[in-house]
């Protein structure tokens, strides 16, 4: 009788099976041709705890929701339009308009940060459709969509998951922030949509966004928030999430989820060079969003504090010539005459760092902060002020209509002779060159009228109309060469100028001690 050779095929199997298992749970490195298993080095839980935290699947939460995501459809009367195909049919005045203008110009035609909701359908002759995606914010029927969706519609169709259509009349939109609302009837309760807190969403975390691309139905993608409070140069009120889910054309005004199936975003623009998704979207954050859809579903509209003053940023040079040591805060450039800034006593070259008790570390922290107050409250700012922290208090105003832009005041040019200083040749801003730089009679300063090129990198240049150097108005090129020389005398390194500009004022500082 033979032998039947012998085996070990339980021992291997195992060792198989625990290398496989190691594998799976990430404790295992990859050396040269070897596995091996738990070396003492290897600094493998992190994998592990991203296994761990990782959803295995989002179908549970693809279900929840997306009976509430709905399509959004228009037809307008079709325009004619001439010049660059790839253009989006911008509104005037939509929030994306002139952002894309930016990135076509900086990168070529048919690249730049698209719109999603312009899906042309065919219509009949003088008709134009485009698609978009929406929710269900209210089981009576209210629907949430981009205000670029709908805008210029003549018809709006709302179709369901279950592809029911139903006419849709506006509630109210608001192009500042590019939101919708919508109302449908039905005969029975809508599935419906909880809105999410944006504020604790966290970059790295997992999101899903839902919509209806190129019209295709109901599509869900997910990632991750690439990073906060990006601003797009799309409107005032800029704070978007930047998702690397795939978001494409005609998923505007879809909802973006965090885990909880709550919605903490609204998909309104990508960045794409070739018109699908490269994994640069932008979203809403839902705390945004929703105070401006409770507005709109009370009144209609929006009504949004004003307190009257043109701001800009806080440069690190600007922080220096204003004795500050971080560049942070708003600047203020102009002051509305008549505006409740003007009333509260702010000037032109405060700093406000503070904003109802909260600091402004940004010009969006303003902003933003401003248009949430309620029209008559009382708002204590905290100011910088010649190098001295002081309190104004502020009474809120609606936001006008149409917003005063401020004039300066100073006495009017005297006709002195034309100066060099600092490489820079003044000369009094007389009657003809206001008609040269298109300015009226309420714009006082002194004319640049050439830089030499040993001035530097100076941040003027010719047809500029300097109105005050620090905090004096100048009305002569002689005033302007006093004022520098005094900076000069009194040991300071910068200067702030305050600058006119084809007709817009702000502050920008000039270094001292070159030619």
């Amino acid at each position: 009788m033979t032998n039947a050779p012998t085996t070990d095929r339980t021992p291997r199997s195992r060792r198989m099976r625990k290398t496989l298992a190691a594998l799976l749970l990430g404790t295992t490195v990859l050396t040269g041709p070897f596995l091996i298993a738990n070396p003492p080095h290897a600094v493998a839980a992190p994998a592990a705890t991203q296994l761990q935290d990782a959803p295995a699947s989002f179908a549970d939460l693809a279900a929840k929701v997306t009976p509430a995501v709905v399509n959004v459809s228009t037809t307008q009367e079709a325009k004619v339009e001439r010049g660059n195909p790839r253009m989006p049919n911008f509104p005037p005045g939509s929030p994306f308009e002139e952002f894309f203008r930016q990135f076509q110009d900086q990168f070529g035609q048919g690249q730049g940060p698209d719109q999603e909701g312009d899906q042309q359908e065919a219509q009949p002759r003088g008709k134009m459709g485009s698609l978009g995606s929406g929710f269900i914010v209210d089981p009576s029927g209210y629907v949430v969509t981009n205000n670029h969706v709908i805008d210029g519609a003549q018809e709006i169709t709302v179709t369901l998951q279950d592809g029911t259509a139903l006419p849709a009349t506006l509630v109210g939109r608001d192009a500042k922030t590019d939101i919708a609302l919508l109302k449908v009837k039905s005969e029975k309760p809508l599935p419906s949509l909880e809105w999410g807190d944006s504020d604790a969403a966290r970059v790295g975390d997992w999101v899903m966004a839902v919509g209806n691309p190129f019209g295709l139905g109901g599509t869900v993608t997910k990632g991750i928030i690439s990073a906060r409070g990006r601003d797009i140069h799309s409107g005032p009120y800029d704070d978007y999430l930047q998702l690397d889910a795939a978001i494409n054309r005609g998923n505007s005004g879809g909802p973006t989820f965090g885990m909880d199936g709550r919605i903490i975003g609204i998909n309104t623009a990508i960045y794409s060079p070739n018109g699908g998704s490269v994994g640069i979207g932008f979203a809403i954050p839902s705390n945004l969003a929703k105070e401006v859809v409770a507005q709109l579903k009370d009144n209609g509209h929006v009504e949004r504090g004003w307190l009257g003053v043109k701001i800009q940023e806080v440069s690190p040079d600007i922080a220096e010539t204003v004795g500050m040591s971080q560049s942070k805060g708003a600047l203020v450039a102009e002051v509305t005459p008549n505006s409740p800034a003007a009333k509260a006593g702010l000037h032109q070259g405060d700093v406000i760092l503070s904003y109802g008790g909260k600091p402004v570390d940004t010009l969006r922290d303003l902003t933003r902060r401003v248009a949430e107050t309620k029209a008559g409250d009382t708002v204590n700012m905290t100011v910088m002020r010649h190098g001295k922290e002081t309190t104004v208090a502020a009474n809120i105003a609606p936001l006008p209509a149409d917003q005063q832009m401020a004039s300066n005041e100073a006495a009017p040019a005297e006709n002195s002779a034309i100066e060099t200083v600092k490489g820079l040749k003044l000369a009094p801003l007389d009657k003809a060159a206001r008609a040269r730089l298109g300015l009226d009679e309420n714009v006082k300063g002194v004319v640049v009228t050439s830089v030499s090129p040993k001035a530097g990198d100076v941040p003027v240049r010719p047809g500029d109309v300097i109105v005050k150097v620090g905090d004096r108005s100048v009305t002569s090129p002689s005033d302007v060469t006093k004022s520098l020389t005094e900076a000069e005398k009194d040991g300071r390194k910068a200067v702030l100028l305050l600058v006119n500009r084809g007709g817009s004022e702000s502050f920008v500082p000039l270094k001292l001690g070159h030619a």
